[in-house]
């Protein structure tokens, strides 16, 4: 096979419509658009959306929820993966570093789901009650 002689199937591709060009054509005098009225004038068409005037649906429709886009970045850490870390203070960085994190997060919160034995400080990194009362049963710190 050329590329020279590539070319589309039998039929897979249609000529143009040519309007205006005289009865035997199919299209000609009006050109396929009816008679008068707004959609048989040039630029005749409603924005998307317009129903005549009437209120519109995603108008008449009622506001409804709200999705935040920071959501996302705000990340659980679980107390398991806290006693696995090889240091004693913790922070966002420290974790992102260690990978229990994504780079892009914007903050962390320590859920109580495992066990903790070793002391940790906890710095600019938020945590339940739960955690909290672990963190401080095993000799550790939780900083607001």
């Amino acid at each position: 096979m050329k590329l020279n002689t590539v070319a589309p199937a039998k039929g897979a591709r249609c000529d143009r419509k040519r309007v205006g060009r005289g009865i035997g054509s199919g299209f000609g005098k009006t050109c396929g658009r009816g008679h008068k009225g707004q959609k048989s004038r040039a630029g005749g068409f409603q924005k998307v959306g317009f129903e005549g005037g009437q209120m519109p649906l995603q108008r008449r429709l009622p506001k409804r929820g709200f999705k935040s886009l920071t959501n996302e970045r705000n990340v659980e850490v679980r107390l398991e993966e806290l006693a696995a870390l090889p240091v004693e203070e913790v922070d966002l960085s420290v974790l992102k570093q260690a990978g229990v994190v994504p780079q892009q997060a914007l903050s962390a919160k320590v859920v109580l789901s495992g066990e903790i034995s070793r002391k940790v400080v906890l710095n600019g990194v938020r945590a339940t009650a739960g955690a909290r009362a672990a963190i401080e049963a095993a000799g550790g710190t939780v900083a607001d």
